[in-house]
């Protein structure tokens, strides 16, 4: 006596079971290839920072996600504790246009033993306090 190796609900059911699995792995790894091409391709959604009367950005420098849109106005916490906001130009100075300007500019950077920016209030006009920067390590290769 012979018996059927699959019958017809055998055969749709592993046809489906294999369908599923395929489907799986294709949208899985299409899920992967999106989250890699949105990492590596500067594809993050821009965060859109509030902005005060005199029209300038403020908020945290962690909610952007490059240096290009940073805030105008970035939250810092003055020497005294005091909650304000830094410039960003006063922070971080003018964007190096080469990686020979950079280096020039990080080495005048830890020249300065130490150096003190004004903290804001929202308005960016108003001093609060003033925000330290301290002196940084250089490594050379």
């Amino acid at each position: 006596m012979r018996h059927k190796l699959f019958g017809a609900k055998g055969l749709v059911c592993c046809i489906a079971l294999v369908a599923g699995i395929a489907v799986g792995i294709f949208n899985s790894n299409m899920v992967l290839v999106q989250a890699e091409n949105y990492l590596n391709k500067g594809m993050m959604p821009t965060y859109v920072f509030p902005k005060n009367e005199a029209g300038q950005t403020y908020g945290s420098e962690i909610d952007a996600n490059c240096p290009e849109n940073a805030p105008d106005l970035i939250a810092a916490v003055g020497v005294d504790g005091t909650l304000g906001y830094v410039k960003s130009t006063d922070l971080n100075g003018p964007l190096p246009k080469t990686p020979e300007e950079a280096i020039a500019i990080t080495k005048k950077n830890l020249a300065d033993i130490e150096r003190k920016i004004p903290l804001y209030a929202v308005d960016g006009k108003t001093v609060v306090g003033s925000f330290n920067i301290g002196k940084g390590q250089l490594k050379e290769k």
